[in-house]
């Protein structure tokens, strides 16, 4: 006799891994593994969100960024040992929940359990006697009371005479057991689903000016790998105001009380035609278009600059946006004119809404437009080649540049609404026209949100199923002693989850719905 275990060959492997993939234990581990293969993506910059900090890691840290790149680190959730534990999970717990979903078909399929022979080796049990009824009556008393109890019934006629009912309820337990592992599967479809086409973005508009939804509009864009960028939903939007106010009195003084911006959307349909419509978007109060959810997220000032450059040419008008630093909206800025001749022109400094200039230097007192100045600093250098290499307008290269002086000082500029500075040695002058209110919208479109919110309202809905739900049954025997005529009536119940209270309760109210007057308390411990 051989010794050697038998080969379970290809199919019999394949069947092992199976039934490891889809054990409850592997989809536990699987689980644990995403949400420790997630932290990564918290900690290190990703690529979607921050290439900035990415190439600042690739600048100053060069050893780290190899390490980084090897290991996927800065697209976490797109990477492929990401994607793998995440298909994993989907798949174990898909083949651990269908068996399940069958098990339980069956099981509602199928009549309550048979009858046992022995009543009183149950939990709860009890007697009672009966005299001068027929059996059937005693039955249909019992089951009567049953129904209304929500429990599925079953008579059992056995050869000796003896009647029995069989009752279960408690079925919904594991309705909501399956149903929270169903809803954890489709939260997973619903996040793949918007990772792959889902989109988010970002855009200062300026009063008076518009967006159009196309991926030159956007400041930043991010979207998902199933997303066709030449083809985005088709709108667009005019910021014809931006509204915000600011708290005025001695409590909170600055706190922000009002953010609405008033826009004018045009929204194309599928047939092409086009409506616009006046709409309004404040915080927490989104707009919607064509599935496309707007937000406010943040806002500031733009000043209003006209820039003449030394042979009197018009060189740049318009707003120009410029930054809050802090809680007060002081403001940094570029101003930059890079067609001006014979020599170009750039100015930065800060706008400041409510301006004063102190110790500290300029500063602003308030949020809100009270006193608006502009401060300035002015350089200027020679023609510079267009590269279409793209540049920050936030920040002033200044290679090339020189800071205009006047006198041996360097020039500082101060300018109120109206004013206008002509630049030492006729090399221009920049109007400081007004101000203008900016908003930041964010737009994203998020199709598998819905359904991830709606599988987590239906799984904690399962969970309470589970929780509350109480699987019991109980049974009832009707046996007529041939000497006296007497009808023993015995009831008995057991949980088939843990134990819960009301167990006693309910054998004794059966027994007292047949109407026989028990002889044993319910309590009693069952006969061994």
């Amino acid at each position: 006799m051989s010794d050697q275990a038998p080969e379970i060959g290809f199919v019999g492997m394949a069947r092992w891994l199976w039934t490891q993939l889809t054990s409850m234990r592997t989809a536990l581990v699987l689980l644990f593994l995403l949400a420790f293969a997630a932290i990564p993506g918290s900690l290190v910059p990703q690529s979607s969100t921050s290439p900035s900090r990415v190439a600042q890691i690739a600048r100053d840290q060069p050893g780290l960024d190899k390490v980084y790149r090897f290991l996927g680190m800065y697209d976490v959730f797109t990477s492929v040992w990401f994607s793998a534990i995440y298909l994993l999970l989907f798949v174990s717990l898909v083949g651990c929940i269908l068996p399940r979903v069958m098990v339980y078909a069956r099981a509602l399929r199928n009549p309550p359990p048979a009858l046992p022979s022995r009543l009183d080796r149950l939990p709860e049990w009890g007697r009672g006697e009966l005299t001068g009824v027929e059996a059937n009556e005693v039955v249909a008393a019992a089951e009567g009371w049953l129904r209304r109890k929500r429990f599925r019934t079953r008579r059992t006629d056995l050869p000796d005479g003896t009647v029995g009912l069989s009752a279960e309820r408690g079925y919904l337990r594991e309705f909501g057991n399956l149903l929270f592992h169903v809803s954890l599967v489709v939260v997973l479809v619903g996040v793949a689903w918007n990772t792959l086409w889902g989109s988010k973005g970002s855009a200062i508009v300026v009063e008076g000016q518009g967006f159009s939804n196309n991926i030159t509009q956007y400041d930043e864009f991010h979207a998902g790998a199933a997303v066709n960028t030449d083809h985005l939903p088709p709108f667009s939007l005019v910021l014809n105001r931006f509204t915000a106010t600011f708290e005025t009195g001695p409590v909170q003084t600055g706190a922000a009380r009002e953010f609405r911006a008033d826009v004018t959307v045009t929204e194309q349909s599928a047939s092409g035609d086009a409506s616009s419509s006046r709409r309004t978007i404040e915080v927490n109060h989104p707009l919607n278009v064509h599935g496309t959810t707007i937000h406010l997220i943040s806002h500031g000032y733009a000043a209003n600059v006209e820039v003449r450059d030394g042979s009197g040419n018009l060189a740049f008008a318009g707003p120009v946006v410029f930054l809050p630093q802090d809680g007060n909206f002081k403001s940094a800025g570029v101003i930059k004119a890079p067609d001006a001749r014979p020599e170009r022109l750039a100015f930065e400094g800060w706008l400041l809404p409510t301006a004063t200039v102190d110790a500290a230097g300029p500063r602003s007192l308030f949020p809100d437009a009270l006193n608006p100045e502009l401060f300035l600093n002015a350089w200027s250098g020679k023609p510079k080649q267009e590269t279409g290499r793209p540049e920050n307008v936030y920040v002033l290269d200044t290679t090339g540049l020189t800071q205009i002086k006047n006198g041996n000082d360097l020039l500082r500029l101060r300018l109120k609404p109206g004013d206008t500075y002509q630049l030492p040695d006729k090399q221009g002058s920049i109007t400081f026209r007004g101000y203008q209110r900016w908003t930041k919208m964010q737009f994203s479109r998020a199709p598998g949100l819905p359904l991830v919110f709606g599988s987590l309202a239906l799984g904690v809905f399962g969970i309470c199923l589970s929780l509350f739900v109480r699987p019991r049954r109980l049974f009832v025997k009707l046996r007529r002693e041939a000497d006296t005529g007497t009808l023993l009536v015995e009831a008995a119940g057991l949980d088939r989850a843990d134990s819960r209270l009301g167990l006693s309760d309910d054998v004794a109210d059966l027994l007292v719905a047949t109407g026989a007057d028990p002889d044993n308390p319910t309590d009693q411990e069952a006969t061994p």
